[in-house]
């Protein structure tokens, strides 16, 4: 392949990895109240349990 194209491939590859770790730096954690977070807890138990009887 010729330079340019090794250029364009390393450029490109470069910003996906640069926007992926922006992504990452930029994540935030979302302040749930204790009542949501049971809701999450309750809905992911019903969720593994519907899949277990699926199975």
């Amino acid at each position: 392949m010729p330079w340019y194209a090794w250029l364009i491939l390393l450029v490109a590859i470069g910003s996906v990895v640069g926007g992926l770790m922006m992504l990452r730096d930029t994540a935030k954690k979302l302040p749930l109240t204790e009542e949501q977070l049971k809701r999450v807890h309750e809905r992911n138990a019903e969720m593994d349990a519907k899949d277990a009887k699926d199975r």
